[in-house]
C-alpha cells in the first residue's frame, strides 16, 4: 500500500492557480488569512516574504514557498512601499490574467500564486505536519515544480473544456512533488509519520496499521512483524512518528471512520466493526472525543457542507484591492 497516496486520496486535495504577477520595483503585496494553504513560485527576480509573526524569508528566482496554515503575510521587494491588498482569493478558477503592479525600476519580478485545499481535514493531516512556512529552494530539485507550474499557467490562459479537472489534477501532482522534496530534506525524527515512512522498521509498521486498522494491534506483535522487540519498537515508533503507536492507531481508525461516514451509507454499528470496535457505543464515545461530534452528527454536517460547496460556485470579478489600488502601472520593458 502507498500510504501517502491513500491519505491524499481520502482528504480530497484540491487547489488551483490564483494570480500571475508581473512586478516592478518597488512593490509590496499583502495577503489575508485564509482557511487553506497558499503557495508562491518566484519565476523571476527576488522577494522577501514575512508572516505577521515570524522572521523574514528571502526568496530568489526559482524558489517555491508554501504558507501551510494560510496565515496573513506580506511579499515585497521593498517593505516601505504601500502594500497592495489582495482581497479576492476565493474567486472561482478561470482564465488566469496577468496582474501588473509596482514601480518601473529594476529588478523586475514574476510570481505565480495559488492554493492547496483539503475538503476532508483530519487531525494529523498532511498539511498539519508541514512547517508553517515551507521553502523549497531552486537548488533542491525544483525543476519538476517549474514544469508543472508552467503547464498550469498555460492551462489557465484560455477557457477550454475540462479546464477545472485539468487544473485539479495538476495541483495534485504539484502537491505530491512538494511533499517528495520536503520529505527528502528531513532528518531522522522529523516530519511525523511522513518522515517515518522511510524507516526500515517503522515504515512497514505504518503500512500494516493502514492496511488493517481494525486489527487489535499490540506493541509486541507489531514489533515482531518488523523485526524489533516490544520496547525497542515502542521507543522507535514514538521517536520517529511523534506519538505512541496506540495513539496513532486510534487516530488512523477515527480517520477511516470519518471517511466511511461521509462516503458510504453503512450503519454506525457496521463502521464501528470495520475500524476495530466491538460495540457502536464504545466507538461512538471515542469518535465524539476525537472529532467533537457524534458519528451521526458528523455524517449529517459533512454531507451538508459538501452540498453547500457544490451549490456555491458563482461567477465573480477579479479584485485585488481597493479601486484606487487596481490602477496597476505597466512594467517598463
Amino acid at each position: 500500500m502507498d500510504i501517502l497516496a491513500q491519505v491524499l486520496d481520502r482528504i480530497r486535495l484540491g487547489g488551483t492557480l490564483l494570480f500571475n504577477f508581473e512586478l516592478g520595483h518597488p512593490w509590496n503585496l499583502a495577503l489575508p488569512a485564509r482557511p487553506y494553504a497558499l503557495f508562491h513560485y518566484l519565476s523571476r527576480g527576488s522577494a522577501t516574504l514575512v508572516l505577521e509573526q515570524g522572521p523574514e524569508l528571502h526568496m530568489v528566482e526559482g524558489d517555491f514557498v508554501v504558507v501551510t496554515r494560510g496565515e496573513p503575510h506580506l511579499i515585497y521587494s521593498d517593505r516601505r512601499a504601500k502594500p497592495l491588498a489582495i482581497l479576492d482569493l476565493d474567486r472561482p478558477s478561470g482564465r488566469l490574467g496577468v496582474v501588473r503592479h509596482g514601480g518601473n525600476d529594476q529588478p523586475l519580478s514574476a510570481m505565480i500564486c495559488g492554493n492547496f485545499t483539503v475538503e476532508r481535514p483530519s487531525r494529523g493531516s498532511v498539511l498539519e505536519l508541514l512547517p508553517p512556512l515551507l521553502l523549497l529552494k531552486s537548488t533542491d530539485g525544483g525543476g519538476g515544480l517549474e514544469t508543472i507550474l508552467e503547464r498550469m499557467v498555460s492551462e489557465s490562459a484560455f477557457a477550454r473544456p475540462g479546464q477545472d479537472v485539468a487544473l485539479s489534477r495538476l495541483t495534485d501532482i504539484l502537491f505530491v512533488e512538494v511533499l517528495r522534496s520536503w520529505i527528502t530534506s528531513l532528518d531522522s525524527g522529523e516530519g511525523g509519520w511522513l518522515g517515518a515512512m522511510a524507516d526500515p522498521h517503522i515504515g512497514p509498521a505504518l503500512q500494516l496499521i493502514h492496511e488493517r486498522p481494525d486489527r487489535p494491534w499490540a506493541l509486541g506483535e507489531l514489533g515482531s512483524r518488523v523485526g524489533l522487540g516490544r520496547s525497542a519498537f515502542s521507543a522507535r515508533f514514538t521517536k520517529l512518528v511523534g506519538e505512541p503507536m496506540y495513539r496513532y492507531l486510534i487516530a488512523r481508525r477515527m480517520s477511516e471512520a470519518a471517511f466511511l461516514l461521509e462516503t458510504s451509507d453503512e450503519g454506525i454499528a457496521r463502521i464501528a466493526t470495520r475500524v476495530g470496535y466491538e460495540t457502536a457505543a464504545a466507538f461512538s464515545k471515542l469518535f465524539l472525543r476525537h472529532h467533537g461530534l457524534s458519528p451521526g452528527r458528523y455524517r449529517a454536517v459533512r454531507r451538508s457542507e459538501s452540498g453547500r460547496r457544490q451549490g456555491d460556485v458563482t461567477e465573480t470579478e477579479v479584485a485585488v484591492g481597493p479601486k484606487d489600488a487596481c490602477r496597476h502601472r505597466q512594467l517598463a520593458e
